[in-house]
C-alpha cells in the first residue's frame, strides 16, 4: 500500500494515477484493452471517478511530508493544467488543484499546497517584495545600463493562462475570490492596456480581462468599483508614487515585469489623459457585462459623492459631506472625474434605478447652491441634470418621495429660478414639471398604482436578477454559474417574496440537462430547498420532466431529474417524521395528491409497457447511419474492416477480454430496450424513487397504487431475468425493503398505513425472493435478495410486539412496560387504584 500511494511521486506519476482511476472505476466505460492507452482527450471521466482521483492526490501519504508531496506533484498538475493533453485533462487538473487549495491544511497561505500550487502562478503576475540591493555589483556600484527583468514574457503569459483555466474549470467561487483578490490591480493593469499589440491582446489582455470579469461578478459591490477607479492608472509595484517594479512592453509585442528602480522615467503628462479615457471606457464595458443596473447606479452615486467632496462642502443647514482631510493624488482625482463623465454620457438610464438615493443627494446639493443663486455652479448643473433624469423617468410618482426631501428640493428650485444665472430657467422648468408631474400620467392608471416596494424587496429583486443573469449567460464560467445558484439559494432560504416559482423551476430545468456535474448538483439542492414551501409545484415539475412524455430530454437529463426527485422526496419524508399524526395528516397531508401523481408516473415509467416512438425513430436513424458508414468503410478497405484495437500476440488473454467486452456491450445495448420500449436505466431509477415515495408517505398513496407497485416488482423478479436487466431487479428487491420499512414506521407511530400486507402476500414475496437468491445470475441481486429475506423474516417477528413508546416516555418513565400476553403499565395500575378504570382480567394463554 505504501508503494502504491507513492506512485504520484514518480515522473509522470500523477498522469498515471489519473488514468488508472478512470480506467478501473465502476462508473467508467473504458474497455480493458483501452486501460493502458493514454487518454489524451480525457474520455470516460465521470464525476465519481474524478472525486476519487482528487481525494487520492490532494492528501499526502503518512510516509511523505507535505513539502515533498506537493513539491513533486505540483509541476505535473500545472503542466496538465496548460491544456497540452486536451481540455478534459486540463479540467481534471483544475479540479484536483482546486481540491488541494480548498482545504485549510493544504490551501491556506504558508502551507505546502499553497506554496507549490498557488504561489507559482500568483508570484509571476505580482512579484513579491524585492530586496533593496537588487542590481548592485560586487563593488557596490549600480549599473544603470542593465535593465533587470523580473518575470519573462512567456512566464507571465503562462501564469495568466493557468490561472484562467483554474478559475473557469473549478466551480468553487470562494477559491476564485481568494486567488483573484490578491491580483485586482495587476489584472486591471493588464486587462486595460492601452493600444496593445495583437500578440499581447491574445496571450495577456484576453485572459486578464476574463479573470477581472469573473472577480467582478463574484464581488459585485460599488466599493470594489471605486477601488479600481482609484487605481485606474496602475502600472505595477506596491506603491503608486514610486513602484518597485512595473509592467513593460517588449519590442516583439509581449509584456514583461522589470525592476523600475533602475529606470529613468520622464513624466509624459500629455499621455495621461488619453490613457485614462481609454481605461475608463474599458471599465464601463466590463461593468456593463458584469454588473446590474442597480450596482452601476450605486457606484455612480459613491463616485459622485467623492467628486463633490473634492469641490466644496454641501450645506443644508449643516455640513452634509465633510471635506476630505487628506489631499488625494491628482491622477486619482482626474481618473474619478473622467470616469464620472463617461458614466453620465454612456448610460444615463441605468443611473435612475435608485431614485431615492439620487433625490437625497440632489436635495443636499441644491440646498447648498440656493444660498448663492446668483452664481453659476457646475455642481448645481449636474444636480439639475440628475433631477430631470429622475422626474422624467417612467413610473415616477411625486407621492412616493419623502415629504422632507420634496420640500427641500422645491424650495431650492424656487430660489435658483429667481437668480440671474444660466441655470435659473432650467430650475424654473423643473419646478413646474415637479409641481404637475403626477397629473401628466394617465388618470385611469392612478387607482391601480401599486404600493412602493420595501427596501428588502428592492434588494431581493436586484439579487434575483443578478442570479438569473449569471445562470443564463452562456459565457459564464463554472464559478460564476455556481455563484448565481448560491444567490438564488439565499433567496429561497429566506422565503423572499420576489421569487417567481414557475420561473425558477423553468430556470433549473434548463441548468440540469446541460451543466457540468458539480453545477447541476447545486441545482438539485435548490429543488430540495424549494420543496418545503412549494411541494406540489416541485413534485409535479420533476415528475413531468422525469417521465418525459414528449420525449424532449436525453437519457442523462432524465436520470438527473430522477436524482432531484429522489432528494426532494427524501427531504419531505424526513421533515414529515413525527409530524404526521394519522392518515393524510401532518406535512404530507397537504401533498397527498401530488405524491399520488408522482407515484402513478413512476409506476408507469417502471412498467414494461412504456412506448417511446420518437426515441425508436431516432435509434433507427442512428443504426442506419452506422450501417451506411460501415458499408462505406468496407468498400474502401476492400473487404471486412479489421479490428486494429486487438493485439494478436497476447494470446488467451485477448479471448477472455473479448468475451468480457462482448458481454458488457450486450448489457449496454440491452439497457436501451427494443422496439421503442423504455430504457432499463430509467426504469431502475423510477423504482428507486418509488421506494422513497412509499417510505415518505405510504398512507397518502392508497391501497391500489401500493399493491400495483409491489406486484410490478414481483413480476420484474419473476419474468425479466436477462443479464441486462440486473440493475432493474436490484431496484425491485430494494423496493420491497422500502415497503417493509414504511409499514414498520407506521406501526411504530401507531398510524394506519392504508394498505395491508397479509400472511399470504408475505409468503408470495418471500418465495419469490428466495428463488431469486438461489437462481439469479447477478451477484448484487442475489445478495440484496438474501438481505431482504432476512429483514422481512425479522419484521414478521417484530410486528408481533406492541409499538415502542416515544422517546419522551422512555426518558420520563423508563423500565419495562409491555410483554406479549402480559401488560405491565404503571399508568394503567394507577388508574385501576383510583377507580377510574376497571381491573384487568388475567387469563392463561398458550
Amino acid at each position: 500500500m505504501e508503494t502504491l500511494t507513492r506512485v504520484p511521486l514518480r515522473p509522470n506519476g500523477v498522469r498515471a494515477t489519473l488514468e488508472f482511476v478512470f480506467s478501473v472505476h465502476p462508473s467508467s466505460t473504458v474497455k480493458v484493452s483501452e486501460a493502458a492507452t493514454p487518454q489524451t482527450r480525457g474520455a470516460n471521466i465521470t464525476q465519481e471517478a474524478l472525486n476519487l482521483a482528487s481525494n487520492l492526490l490532494s492528501t499526502q501519504p503518512a510516509s511523505v511530508t507535505p513539502e515533498t508531496w506537493y513539491s513533486t506533484i505540483s509541476p505535473q498538475l500545472l503542466l496538465l493544467l496548460d491544456g497540452g493533453e486536451g481540455p478534459e485533462v486540463a479540467k481534471v487538473a483544475a479540479y484536483v488543484i482546486g481540491r488541494i487549495l480548498g482545504r485549510k491544511s493544504s490551501g491556506a497561505p504558508d502551507t505546502a499546497g499553497w506554496k507549490y500550487l498557488a504561489e507559482p502562478m500568483l508570484n509571476l503576475i505580482k512579484p513579491p517584495e524585492l530586496p533593496s540591493d537588487v542590481g548592485t555589483e560586487p563593488n557596490g556600484i549600480i549599473d544603470l545600463s542593465k535593465r533587470r527583468v523580473i518575470v519573462q514574457p512567456e512566464d507571465l503569459a503562462t501564469a495568466l493562462r493557468r490561472l484562467h483555466s483554474l478559475a473557469e474549470a473549478h466551480p468553487n467561487p470562494d477559491l476564485c475570490r481568494r486567488l483573484l483578490s490578491r491580483l485586482i490591480t495587476q489584472l486591471w493593469s493588464l486587462a486595460s492596456w492601452h493600444d496593445p499589440p495583437p500578440s499581447m491582446a491574445e496571450s495577456v489582455l484576453a485572459p486578464a480581462r476574463e479573470l477581472f470579469k469573473i472577480f467582478l461578478k463574484l464581488t459585485p459591490t460599488a466599493h470594489f468599483v471605486l477601488f479600481v477607479i482609484a487605481n485606474l492608472d496602475y502600472v505595477g509595484g506596491f506603491t503608486k508614487r514610486n513602484p518597485e517594479w512595473r509592467y513593460e512592453t517588449t519590442p516583439d509585442g509581449q509584456v514583461q515585469i522589470v525592476d523600475s528602480r533602475q529606470l529613468f522615467r520622464d513624466a509624459d503628462e500629455s499621455a495621461v489623459l488619453p490613457r485614462l479615457d481609454h481605461k475608463a471606457r474599458v471599465l464601463l464595458d466590463v461593468m456593463t457585462t458584469a454588473l446590474s443596473d442597480a450596482e452601476i447606479s450605486t457606484a455612480f452615486l459613491e463616485l459622485l459623492k467623492r467628486w463633490l467632496r473634492s469641490t466644496h462642502d454641501l450645506k443644508g443647514g449643516e455640513t452634509v459631506i465633510k471635506q476630505a482631510e487628506e489631499e488625494q493624488d491628482p491622477v486619482t482625482n482626474l481618473a474619478e472625474l473622467r470616469t464620472l463623465l463617461a458614466m453620465m454620457e454612456r448610460f444615463p438610464e441605468k443611473l435612475a434605478t435608485q431614485p431615492k438615493a439620487i433625490l437625497d443627494l440632489v436635495s443636499q446639493i441644491l440646498a447648498g447652491s440656493a444660498d448663492n443663486a446668483d452664481e453659476d455652479d457646475e455642481v448645481s448643473g449636474v444636480a439639475l441634470s440628475l433631477l430631470n433624469m429622475i422626474i422624467t423617468a417612467p413610473g415616477f410618482q411625486k407621492s412616493r418621495v419623502e415629504p422632507a426631501v420634496l420640500s427641500l428640493i422645491e424650495s431650492s428650485l424656487d430660489k435658483l429660478s429667481r437668480g440671474a444665472t444660466n441655470l435659473s430657467q432650467t430650475a424654473s422648468n423643473l419646478r413646474l414639471l415637479l409641481l404637475y408631474r403626477d397629473e401628466l400620467d394617465d388618470p385611469a392608471s392612478a387607482p391601480n398604482a401599486t404600493a412602493a416596494p420595501t427596501n428588502r424587496q428592492v434588494e431581493d429583486r436586484k439579487t434575483y436578477n443578478l442570479a438569473v443573469s449569471y445562470i443564463l449567460d452562456p459565457d459564464s464560467p463554472a464559478p460564476v454559474r455556481s455563484e448565481g445558484l448560491h444567490l438564488l439559494g439565499t433567496l429561497i432560504t429566506s422565503r423572499s417574496p420576489v421569487l417567481d416559482i414557475p420561473g425558477i423551476l423553468a430556470l433549473l430545468a434548463t441548468v440540469i440537462p446541460n451543466a457540468d456535474e458539480y453545477v447541476y448538483l447545486h441545482a438539485i439542492r435548490l429543488y430540495a430547498l424549494l420543496c418545503p414551501a412549494h411541494p406540489r409545484a416541485v413534485l409535479r415539475e420533476l415528475a413531468d420532466r422525469f417521465a418525459d412524455a414528449r420525449e424532449a430530454h436525453p437519457l442523462d437529463a432524465r436520470l438527473r431529474f430522477g436524482e432531484a426527485l429522489l432528494q426532494v422526496v427524501q427531504r419531505l419524508g424526513g421533515e414529515a417524521d413525527g409530524l404526521s399524526g394519522g392518515r393524510g395528516g401532518g406535512l404530507l397531508g397537504g401533498v397527498d395528491g401530488a405524491l399520488r401523481e408522482v407515484a402513478n408516473a413512476l409506476v408507469a415509467v417502471a412498467g414494461r409497457r412504456g412506448r417511446r416512438p420518437k426515441t425508436e425513430a431516432r435509434r433507427r436513424r442512428e443504426a442506419e447511419a452506422k450501417r451506411r458508414k460501415d458499408r462505406e468503410a468496407a468498400e474502401a478497405w476492400g473487404g471486412e474492416v479489421p479490428d486494429l484495437g486487438l493485439d494478436e500476440e497476447t494470446g488467451d488473454e485477448d479471448e477472455g477480454e473479448r468475451a468480457r467486452n462482448e458481454a458488457l456491450e450486450r448489457i449496454v445495448a440491452g439497457w436501451e430496450g427494443t422496439r421503442g420500449s423504455e430504457d432499463v436505466r430509467v426504469r431502475a431509477s423510477a423504482l428507486s424513487v418509488l421506494g422513497a415515495v412509499v417510505e415518505a408517505g405510504v398512507a397518502a398513496l392508497g391501497r391500489e397504487l401500493v399493491v400495483a407497485a409491489v406486484d410490478l416488482c414481483v413480476a420484474v423478479l419473476q419474468m425479466e431475468r436477462e443479464p441486462e436487466k440486473g440493475i432493474l431487479r436490484r431496484a425491485a428487491v430494494l423496493f420491497v425493503l422500502s415497503f417493509v420499512r414504511a409499514l414498520e414506521k407506521a406501526r411504530q407511530r401507531g398510524t394506519d398505513p392504508g394498505v395491508g400486507f397479509g400472511g399470504q402476500a408475505q409468503e408470495d414475496v418471500l418465495r419469490t425472493l428466495r428463488y431469486v437468491a438461489e437462481t439469479d445470475n447477478d451477484g448484487l441481486v442475489v445478495q440484496h435478495s438474501r438481505d431482504v429475506v432476512e429483514s422481512l423474516e425479522n419484521w414478521q417477528i417484530v410486528r408481533l410486539l406492541p409499538p415502542e413508546r416515544s422517546q419522551q416516555q422512555d426518558v420520563l418513565g423508563g423500565g419495562l412496560t409491555k410483554l406479549a400476553g402480559l401488560e405491565v403499565d404503571p399508568d394503567s395500575a394507577a388508574a385501576v387504584q383510583s377507580g377510574s378504570k376497571p381491573r384487568p382480567m388475567i387469563e392463561e394463554v398458550e
